[in-house]
C-alpha cells in the first residue's frame, strides 16, 4: 500500500509538467529525428548568445504530430536577470497574419465572407481609391483602379495596398503610407481603415504580391462581419479551441511580465531598437503585427494546420479550407515579390495568409513542395512541412536585420537533424 501511494502521488505530482507541454512527447530518433543533431541548435544559440548577439530564445519541433525539441536558452530580459523559459511570451509581429487569416476563413466557411467580395462592400471608401503611376521626374500620376480590391487580394496581398517605412526604391508612393507600427495606432479598426482609403495605392490590384497593411484591414473586416473585436474573434474561433492561453492581443500585467526583450542597442550597429506594443499597446487588434504568445502557443496553431484544421478533437478549419489557405495564390498574371521579403525564400509563393514552397530548388534553404511558413519582423518564426510532418515555431527577441539570419539558420538546424 505505501509502494502504490508513492507512485501515485509521482504520478500526481508529475501531471502538471505532462500537462504543460503543448504537444505529446517523443524522443527524436522514433520519428526519424537525430537527438545529436538537433544539439547543433543547442551550440548555435549558445554561440550567438556568448557574443552578445541575442539574448534568448524558445525553439519547439513537433514531428508526426510529437514534440521531439522544446527549449528556452539565456534571457527573456537580460536587464533584468530574467531567464527565457519554454513559457516565455513574444512579441509576434507578423506571425499574427496566419492567425488572423485562420479566423477570416473561418467566416468564409459559413459563407459569411466570400473571397471574391469587393473591400468596398464592407468599407466603401476602397472603391473610389486610385492607383499611383510613378513618373520620369520622381512624382507620380493618378489613375483609377482597373477592377476593385478583393477580400482574397487581403490574404494574399495583392490589393495594391503597401507597408510605409520599408525599402522601396524611393517609391513617392509608398512614401506616404504609415509603417506597420505607426499603423496600429489610427484609433479604432474601422477609423484606421477608412484613413487607407485616402492614400493612393502603388500597385493595381491584382497585379503584383505587395507585402503590406492587407491583413490589418482583412482584420477590420472580421470585425465587421463577425460583430466583435478581432481578438475576441480569435478567442473564440482559434485560441481557445487550440488551447492557445497565452495568446492575445492584450496580455495581463503577469504576461506582459514573460515578454521577451531585445538588447537596447542593435549588435549589428549599436544603433538603438526596441519592439512596437510591449510598453505601447496598439489602439485596435491589428491582423498584421500585434499578437502576443508563446511558441508552444504556436506550435499547436501549426500542428492544426499540419492535421488537416483540427487538434485535440476540435475542428477550427475544414481540411479543404486548409489546403485553400496553403496553396499558391499568385496566378500568372501577378509579379511574385515574395523573396523581396524573404530573400531565401525564391521559388516561393504566397496562399491565404503564409508563404508557399512551390519547388525544391531556388530557395536558400531545404524544405518540401507545399511547405508553408510566416515569420515576424521581431524575431520570430514558423513553418510546416506536410510532407515531412514538421512543425517549428522559434522566437528570439532580435528586431534588426539578425532576424532574417535567425530565419535561415534555423531552417537549416532543423532540416539537418533529419534522419528520414
Amino acid at each position: 500500500m505505501l509502494k502504490f501511494s508513492y507512485l501515485a502521488a509521482l504520478a500526481l505530482a508529475c501531471a502538471p509538467l505532462v500537462q504543460a507541454q503543448p504537444l505529446p512527447v517523443a524522443s527524436p530518433e522514433s520519428v526519424g529525428m537525430s537527438s545529436e543533431r538537433l544539439r547543433n541548435i543547442d551550440r548555435f544559440l549558445e554561440e550567438e548568445m556568448t557574443r552578445q548577439r541575442v539574448p534568448g530564445a524558445v525553439v519547439a519541433i513537433a514531428r508526426q504530430g510529437k514534440l521531439v525539441y522544446f527549449k528556452a536558452f539565456g534571457h527573456a530580459d537580460k536587464a533584468k536577470g530574467i531567464p527565457a523559459t519554454t513559457d516565455t511570451m513574444f512579441q509576434l509581429a507578423s506571425m499574427t497574419k496566419p492567425m488572423a487569416s485562420v479566423g477570416a476563413l473561418a467566416l468564409t466557411e459559413q459563407a459569411r465572407l466570400p473571397l471574391q467580395s469587393k473591400l468596398s462592400d464592407y468599407f466603401p471608401g476602397y472603391a473610389s481609391m486610385q492607383v499611383g503611376v510613378p513618373t520620369a521626374d520622381g512624382k507620380f500620376t493618378l489613375e483609377p483602379q482597373k477592377r476593385p480590391i478583393l477580400i482574397h487580394d487581403l490574404f494574399r496581398h495583392t490589393s495594391g495596398i503597401t507597408y510605409g517605412g520599408r525599402p522601396d526604391g524611393g517609391s513617392p508612393i509608398a512614401a506616404l503610407w504609415p509603417s506597420g507600427s505607426a499603423a496600429s495606432y489610427m484609433g479604432t479598426a474601422k477609423e484606421f481603415a477608412e484613413a487607407l482609403t485616402k492614400l493612393p495605392l502603388v500597385y493595381q490590384p491584382g497585379t503584383v504580391f505587395e507585402y503590406s497593411l492587407s491583413v490589418d484591414v482583412l482584420g477590420a473586416v472580421v470585425e465587421k462581419v463577425a460583430g466583435k473585436s478581432l481578438g475576441d474573434h480569435l478567442s473564440e474561433t482559434v485560441w481557445k479551441p487550440l488551447k492557445m492561453e497565452n495568446t492575445t492581443f492584450r496580455p495581463n500585467p503577469a504576461q506582459l511580465a514573460r515578454v521577451a526583450q531585445p538588447f537596447p542597442q542593435n549588435p549589428l550597429d549599436g544603433k538603438p531598437q526596441s519592439i512596437a506594443w510591449i510598453t505601447k499597446p496598439a489602439t485596435f487588434d491589428c491582423g498584421g503585427a500585434c499578437a502576443f504568445g508563446t511558441m508552444g502557443d504556436y506550435v499547436r496553431f501549426g500542428q492544426m494546420l499540419l492535421n488537416g484544421g483540427s487538434l485535440d478533437g476540435k475542428q477550427v478549419l475544414s481540411p479543404a479550407f486548409v489546403q485553400l489557405m496553403t496553396s499558391n495564390h499568385l496566378g500568372a498574371g501577378i509579379q511574385n515579390r515574395v523573396a523581396n521579403v524573404e530573400p531565401h525564400r525564391a521559388g516561393y509563393g504566397f496562399g491565404l495568409g503564409v508563404a508557399v514552397r512551390m519547388q525544391p530548388g531556388l530557395a536558400a534553404v531545404p524544405g518540401s513542395t507545399g511547405e508553408y511558413s510566416w515569420n515576424g519582423a521581431n524575431g520570430t518564426g514558423f513553418f510546416a512541412d506536410p510532407k515531412e510532418q514538421l512543425v517549428v515555431a522559434f522566437g528570439t527577441a532580435a528586431p534588426g536585420d539578425l532576424r532574417k539570419y535567425y530565419r535561415e539558420q534555423m531552417q537549416d538546424l532543423i532540416y539537418g537533424a533529419l534522419t528520414k
